[in-house]
């Protein structure tokens, strides 16, 4: 098929001319560059945006890696999603990259879970020419992104999140070392239920072109998986979640982060007060504050 041809795998693109829009202004370290990722079933061109580690001296490293799973509701939004997130993780010593994922417009769940099981098996191989350390990769998911997140890493063996081939090194894993979210739907079902209370009409038609057939709701929720007992992979979880959020219930994320660490799991939760949902696309402390975080997680889960 298509989507999967080799030539179509780690293009250069000028950044000049597909992020002509999105100009860069570099902040104490070099400007991201841009790859062709996949090409998906639909036919778009996934891209793939690669933050350079900020190191104290040349030629230093390996360094962490990071792979950044973009929000949006599954129907919305791309790899620049958390570009000030980005930045100020790479500015800390860690190597990012931020992947386009399937929009439910063009295909329905698993098709962005399977961009993203295929994003960490990518990253894994490619992570040494950039100087990273594909064995410290972990992953950072924001709303959707973090649903997705959560998915992979409690389901790393799953055949069908995993259908993609990665041709040029078929013997590597989706497995990741840990996962940091913002506002992520652990409960996609709690969070329809939530939409439709609201009468937020964007918010259910989002869930209901992503799980298609409805059921998938359930069988793709992380909440409900723990729930089932089913068997998962459970890695070090950080849940940072607004106080004001009304999308995501703060209540809803504390059912699953106590849900997380009932099965075994350790999971820091944390209430940003006075925040909403999206409170990182703004600056002020504690979006400063969210940065730190995910910065000090990361460092205490890789033992730095």
């Amino acid at each position: 098929m298509a989507r999967d041809h080799p030539r179509d795998f780690f293009t250069l693109v000028p950044s000049a001319i597909l992020e002509r829009y999105h100009r860069w202004q570099t902040v104490g370290g070099p400007a991201p560059s841009l790859l062709v990722f996949r090409r998906n079933a639909a036919g778009r061109q996934l891209m793939a945006r690669v933050y350079q580690p900020v190191a104290s001296k040349a030629g230093a490293g390996p360094f962490p890696v990071l792979l950044d799973l973009h929000g949006g509701a599954w129907i919305r939004k791309d790899r620049f999603a958390e570009e000030p997130m980005d930045r100020a993780i790479a500015a800390s010593g860690v190597l990012v990259v931020a992947i386009d994922m399937t929009l439910s417009g063009e295909s329905p769940y698993p098709a962005s879970v399977q961009d993203a099981s295929y994003g960490v098996r990518w990253l894994k191989s490619m992570a040494a020419q950039w100087r990273g350390d594909a064995s410290t990769l972990g992953l950072y998911g924001s709303s959707s992104g973090g649903h997705v997140a959560e998915l992979i890493a409690m389901r790393p063996g799953d055949q069908r999140y995993n259908a993609v081939p990665l041709e040029q090194a078929p013997g590597l894993d989706a497995r990741v070392a840990y996962v940091a979210t913002r506002s992520p739907i652990s409960d996609p079902y709690a969070r329809w239920q939530q939409a439709e209370k609201m009468k937020r009409e964007n918010l259910i038609k989002a869930s209901k072109t992503y799980f298609r057939p409805w059921e998938s709701i359930h069988e793709g929720n992380p909440q409900q998986i723990l729930e089932r007992r089913e068997p998962v992979v459970l890695r070090p979880l950080l849940i940072m979640q607004g106080e004001l959020d009304d999308n995501v219930l703060p209540a809803v994320q504390k059912k699953f982060a106590e849900t997380y660490r009932a099965a075994g799991g350790d999971c820091q939760f944390q209430v940003f007060e006075q925040s909403e949902h999206e409170w990182v696309a703004k600056p002020g402390p504690q979006t400063d504050r969210a940065y730190e975080m995910v910065k000090a997680f990361i460092a205490r889960n890789l033992g730095n």
